[in-house]
């Protein structure tokens, strides 16, 4: 046998759209196909990752007669015909790059910053992020869930800081099953963009895209750093790129997407706790830290190099506000009176509160996320919200998921788009609400006694009606049901348990067989998403 043998590889063996040839020890490599990735070592056998073709078995002959190489497996990934084009090289980005090129497509990421691999996170966002059952599901899609949580740290709930210097800890759930984890978002694009290339994804840096003309499917991209600027033809634009969209910008320009931005009358800043003098946490690591005060907060979440980054939420105008504190001596004034014990947690209070600028939090909605088959958006480029409920990766990459599944189950690229807009726009439009009245939890209700009463009695039904009264935080946090189911339960949850501790200062004088009642007709059982 001169060319070597064929087979199709195994699930065990990795992808399905891969093939391998069997070399024979007595050739000699004289000429590798294109786009060769290098050769791996496999004990004595050399592999190498080719990205040819596939032309059926005849074809395989014909290829194979080209190659001439040592005993080994050489692995071949066919080229489907099918092609995408992504904006934006962040998280979703990165993570979509995966699930496409793992099922045979050809992926071409640009980004207009340079690679952070090499220079380094350029982070103009929160660096860090809540990673929570919805995230680590589609980083197991992508198979990234054990990489990328060796630098995570858990979360088991919110530590509460009262102006006594008092501290609660509220759990998220009911054990260490139902926690959520800090990431740090600069980590975590660095993890996924190594496993997006090791797909074959080929990604592109210091690539600003500047134009489109989605008629000829043809995108102009302009490399800042010395104006030079080269045009792609592409087959569809994927627009991953943020809630300052590029690809969006571009697509109002072609169609009106009733796009609306909504921002919050507050506005962010964030400082530092850095380690101990023996190098450990400063304070308790496995928890998310909150320091209510009625208008505004702060909270504080773990890095896996022992810092915390702490961000402080001010009104944007007013007593307190960014516009009344604006020097590092008004901040130690604020912190002294309202965040007195955290004040020694941050030694550069004052430097950092005046070098970091104040950041814009916003929600964004659009009537439509696509341009029949030319180009999608999603996550942020879509539907960005505000923070306070840790979802806003964690949608992006349920975004991905559902996107990857209907590429796949619609070879119509405008059918697909449309598939994609229809599943998930209900439920982005969900859990921007969410957040938003998480936003009043935290700052207003973690303390306070009727809420905390509530909480009790949720706590007691969840154990009274195991899956039909499901807490709203283990519904969007650690289920996987859609978020706009998730909405319309925890809706009717309140008001069963506003109701039935109105006027009580206790569970002891709760009418439980009314609440029962209300429990049994108005909610189902709930059935987790697969």
């Amino acid at each position: 046998m001169s060319t070597g043998s064929w087979r199709r590889s195994n699930p065990g063996e990795g992808c399905k759209d891969f093939f391998r040839i069997a070399i024979p020890a007595e050739a000699g490599i004289q000429r590798l196909a294109p786009r060769e990735q290098g050769p791996r070592s496999r004990g004595s056998r050399t592999a190498s990752i080719l990205e040819l073709p596939w032309y059926g078995r005849g074809g395989a002959k014909s290829l194979g007669s080209r190659l001439r190489g040592n005993d080994g497996i050489i692995i071949l990934r066919i080229e489907t015909g099918k092609s995408i084009t992504i904006i934006g090289a962040g998280l979703a980005g990165a993570l979509l790059a995966i699930l496409l090129a793992r099922r045979g497509w050809r992926v071409d990421v640009y980004e207009k910053r340079g690679d952070p691999r090499v220079k380094g996170y350029e982070g103009g966002r929160s660096i860090n992020l809540a990673l929570a059952e919805r995230g680590r599901n589609a980083l197991r899609h992508a198979d990234a869930d054990d990489e990328v949580m060796k630098q995570a740290v858990m979360m088991r709930g919110r530590m509460v800081h009262s102006l006594d210097g008092r501290q609660q800890l509220q759990r998220y759930g009911r054990d260490d099953s139902e926690v959520i984890w800090s990431i740090h978002r600069g980590d975590l694009n660095i993890v996924l963009l190594d496993l997006a290339q090791q797909a074959g994804a080929h990604l592109h840096f210091h690539q600003r895209l500047d134009a489109v003309e989605f008629e000829a499917r043809n995108a102009r991209f302009v490399d800042d750093r010395d104006g030079s600027s080269h045009s792609v033809d592409f087959t569809a634009l994927v627009g991953a790129d943020g809630a300052g969209s590029s690809l969006r910008a571009a697509m109002m320009r072609q169609h009106d997407l009733g796009e609306r931005t909504d921002f919050l009358d507050h506005s962010y800043k964030e400082l530092e706790i850095p380690p101990a003098a023996d190098g450990g946490f400063q304070i308790e690591p496995n928890a998310l830290h909150i320091w209510p005060r009625g208008r505004y907060m702060c909270i504080a979440l773990p890095n896996d190099e022992k810092t915390f980054t702490f961000t402080a939420f001010l009104p944007n105008l007013g007593e307190p506000s960014f516009a009344s504190v604006k020097t590092g001596t008004e901040a130690r004034a604020l912190f002294e009176r309202d965040f007195p014990d955290a004040i020694a947690l941050i030694p550069e209070l004052e430097q950092d509160w005046e070098r970091n600028p104040p950041g814009l939090l916003a929600t964004l909605t659009l009537d439509r996320w696509h341009l029949q088959g030319r180009a999608v958006l999603l996550g942020d480029g879509a539907h960005a919200m505000v923070p306070f409920h840790g979802q806003g990766m964690n949608c992006a990459f349920e975004d991905c998921v559902v996107l990857a599944r209907k590429l796949e189950a619609h070879t119509d690229l405008t059918e697909a788009f449309a598939a994609f807009e229809a599943e998930r726009k209900p439920n982005a439009s969900a859990i921007q609400q969410m957040a938003l009245e998480n936003y009043l939890e935290m700052r207003d209700r973690v303390d306070d006694p009727d809420f905390l009463l509530q909480r009790d009695l949720e706590q007691q039904l969840q154990e009274r009606h195991p899956g039909r009264f499901v807490p709203h935080y283990t519904m969007v946090t650690f289920m996987l049901i859609p978020y706009a189911t998730a909405l319309l339960r925890s809706d009717i949850q309140r008001e069963i348990l506003v109701e039935a501790t109105r006027g009580l200062d206790s569970l002891a004088n709760v009418d439980w067989q009314a609440v029962d009642a209300q429990v049994l007709a108005r909610l189902d059982v709930l059935v987790d998403a697969a």
